[in-house]
């Protein structure tokens, strides 16, 4: 069986995690944690970046700080974790969902604008799969109504727009580093603070609500507590775990990206039959064929640089998906679809509102289906998985250019 996913793994995280015991701090903010935030710091430009124990405490660490509270609301897309919208919704505050694009499955910027109330405090926007939002126009609206913007990057972690780092954009950006993630410590995030006005507070916030960080570093005698926080803070074995993939992190995300390309090539007749019959949509020797796509592949806007943290193709219908998964585990390769909308769960009910009209994100979430993407995927099971995905839609009466016999 080929499997979905596995964690990356360099070879050289037992070495580091046996050096962090050798120290005998154990807890967090020793010196691997110093190593990860530096690294974080250098690839990026924030000014500052600070570990966590998970994207979802990175993203709560935001809400704080944008003293989100109740009766505020938060834009943010439907199609993402429920992390996205429990950050904000446990200080109270209202989930407005908007429209995803269909092309990147990202919040639509045309219609965030609608969206704003006079309660509206924050935009959070999700770049998935690691290919950004369009977000020159969401950081003029935020501008044009005095709004925070939080990237959640859980992602994009080495991913850009216009040559800047996803997570550098908003006020702040929560990347992540689970085991399903690009590079990985376990379970853990990490938030970067993008306005220095910012980092004493995150600080104290991520310590517990106390300036301890301040005590550690000499500038005060003792500390105590002074503002509303909690523990977020990884233990050093998470961070050492965390530091050779970071040292090797252009590399993991070079042999992604050769995976990546391979489906892409290899899948873009059904997705695109007058490439693959040079521009011919007639010249097809399996006939008689009417061509048209049978799956779309993923698209990545002018300007955007992904980091192949997934691939994906959308079916016709959720029927067709069905049958899809089903045929590649009879051929030993294990598929997943994504996100059920928030706005249909039992809490997104409850704790947030969709406005406009639901156009895209439930019919494109029921549609998608992800192919095994990881570090260690080899070129020939990449062109084997794609091979079986090309062998279904001939099964079904679709030829290998395409087109319907």
């Amino acid at each position: 069986m080929i499997p979905f996913n596995k964690a990356p793994y360099t070879g050289y995280e037992a070495e580091h995690v046996a050096a962090a015991v050798a120290t005998g701090k154990l807890s967090g903010d020793g010196e691997y944690t110093k190593r990860c935030h530096a690294w974080l710091e250098e690839q990026t430009g924030a000014p500052k970046a600070l570990l966590t124990t998970s994207c979802t405490h990175a993203l709560e660490m935001s809400a704080i700080l944008s003293n989100i509270t109740l009766g505020d609301e938060v834009i943010m897309p439907s199609y993402t974790f429920v992390s996205t919208a429990d950050a904000f919704v446990s200080r109270g505050a209202t989930a407005v969902f908007v429209d995803i694009r269909p092309d990147t499955m990202n919040i639509n910027e045309s219609l965030i604008e609608a969206a704003i109330t006079k309660r509206t405090r924050a935009i959070c926007v999700v770049h998935y799969a690691g290919v950004s939002c369009e977000m020159d126009v969401i950081l003029d609206i935020a501008k044009r109504h005095n709004l925070i913007v939080v990237e959640d990057a859980a992602q994009a972690v080495l991913s850009f727009y216009k040559g800047r780092p996803l997570g550098t954009l908003g006020e702040f950006g929560c990347y992540s580093f689970h085991d399903t993630k690009n590079l990985t410590m376990g379970e853990g995030g990490a938030l970067l603070i993008n306005k220095k006005d910012y980092v004493e507070k995150a600080e104290i916030v991520r310590e517990k609500g106390t300036d301890r960080s301040k005590f550690f570093r000499g500038e005060v005698d003792k500390y105590s507590w002074v503002e509303v926080g909690s523990s977020y803070l990884p233990s050093e074995l998470n961070a050492a775990y965390l530091w050779p993939q970071l040292e090797r992190a252009t590399e993991i995300t070079a042999a992604r990206m050769a995976c990546w390309d391979t489906y892409y090539k290899l899948l873009e007749p059904l997705a695109n039959p007058a490439v693959a019959n040079n521009g011919h949509q007639d010249n097809c020797s399996e006939t008689p064929c009417k061509v048209h796509p049978c799956i779309e592949l993923p698209s990545i806007p002018s300007g955007c640089e992904h980091n192949a943290h997934m691939f994906y193709i959308k079916c016709a219908d959720v029927n067709e998906r069905a049958s899809l998964i089903t045929y590649l585990k009879e051929n030993d390769i294990y598929t997943v679809f994504h996100y059920v909308p928030l706005h249909s769960a039992p809490a997104g009910i409850r704790h947030g509102r969709f406005n406009g009209e639901d156009v895209y994100t439930t019919k494109e979430s029921e549609r998608l289906l992800r192919l095994p993407m990881y570090y260690g995927l080899k070129t020939s099971e990449a062109e084997y998985i794609a091979n079986k995905v090309i062998s279904f839609y001939g099964a079904r009466g679709f030829c290998s250019n395409g087109g319907v016999k």
